[in-house]
């Protein structure tokens, strides 16, 4: 292109000293003779030679009209004006190409932004009703996974089969580096095939948590895609919503870390925490005194009935209460209800398995 052939020859056209020298002698003389810059300045006509052609190519020297062999000096003015004026004007007009461009592609933001936003509200969400349909995204997702898979998974103990099935995806993506954290309610604490589960994952470097209570079902990917429950219609059973909108997905993710840190750490063989039986002894007094009955404490805490029966009765056993209502005053005066608890919540995403996946 001209341009570059322009800026390579002003890159070669270098003043060094003894053309510098050489012009002043011009200057001086009114005239540019190889014989006298040979004698004045004690040269070589080899180097006299390759200091005129320094001169030309800067434009310091010039022709005179009908005397080719005569060279007079130009005013350095003059010179640096024919020799950068056409490479000054071809980059003005590239500047002007440039700017053109540019403010033709900027009037396409309003359209860019306007579009964008319209995308974002369809695509912020999606419900997911067939079961089959569901299992394949949730696979999907899980093997993009590249850096993080959370989920919280309320209402107890799960199928063993279902946490076989479970254990080598969660080990497969442990392996490819995603930080996996699990969030239980403590009633799985108890249970065996969860703790045989909870030992290989925590082993390959999963976190595994519990708490007395916790919202919905969630599994987060990447901190980018959130799945939460789909509310059911009558008897049907529901699907799950995807969620992807930044803010919401952002708040979810900060839910989620709000129940994380109120968990306890479950590590499989170690003997259980007292704060734990604390945890739950609170949950089932805060629930009764909300008026709940039996099958709704078990089913929001993760147990069976039969279960949360025998521990209604440790409590009431233990506030010498003879009746619920003397239970619930005798609470209030030992002050049990006064601890802060999680969350609630009983649902779970249909079609899942156990770790999330």
């Amino acid at each position: 292109m001209p341009l570059e052939n322009s800026i390579r020859m002003l890159g070669t056209a270098q003043l060094d000293d003894r053309s510098a020298s050489a012009y002043e002698h011009a200057v001086l003389l009114g005239r540019f003779v190889r014989s006298e810059v040979t004698q004045a300045l004690g040269l070589s006509e080899e180097a006299v030679a390759e200091t005129e052609q320094t001169l030309l190519r800067l434009r310091l020297l010039r022709p005179v009209p009908g005397r080719p062999d005569l060279l007079t000096p130009v005013s350095p003015n003059a010179a640096a004006a024919d020799l950068v004026g056409p490479v000054e004007h071809e980059i003005r007009d590239l500047q002007q190409q440039v700017s053109t461009a540019r403010n033709g592609v900027l009037a396409l933001l309003p359209a860019y932004f306007e579009s964008r936003r319209r995308r974002n509200k369809a695509e912020a969400f999606d419900v997911i009703s067939d079961r089959a349909t569901l299992q394949a995204t949730l696979d999907e997702y899980g093997a993009r996974c590249r850096t993080e898979m959370l989920t919280a998974q309320p209402g107890g103990t799960r199928r063993a089969g279902a946490l076989e099935e479970a254990r080598p995806l969660a080990l497969e993506r442990l392996h490819r580096g995603v930080h996996l954290k699990h969030l239980y309610q403590h009633t799985v604490r108890s249970d065996i095939a969860t703790t045989a589960y909870v030992r290989a994952v925590t082993a390959a470097g999963a976190d595994v948590s519990t708490t007395d209570e916790l919202i919905d079902r969630m599994i987060i990917y990447d901190r980018e895609v959130v799945f939460l429950p789909e509310q059911p219609l009558e008897d049907e059973p529901g699907g799950a919503v995807v969620v992807r909108e930044p803010t919401l997905v952002a708040f979810l993710c900060k839910v989620y870390d709000y129940l994380w840190t109120g968990a306890v750490p479950f590590v499989p063989d170690v003997e259980e925490d007292a704060a734990i039986a604390d945890d739950l002894k609170r949950a089932i007094v805060r629930l009764m005194a909300q008026g709940h009955k039996d099958e709704m404490v078990a089913r929001r805490l993760g147990m069976s009935v039969r279960t949360c029966r025998r521990h209604i009765a440790r409590i009431m056993e233990e506030m010498q209460s003879t009746s619920r209502f003397q239970a619930g005053v005798n609470v209030m005066l030992h002050g049990l209800l006064d601890a802060p608890t999680a969350g609630v919540g009983d649902a779970a995403i249909p079609g899942s398995r156990p770790d999330g996946s």
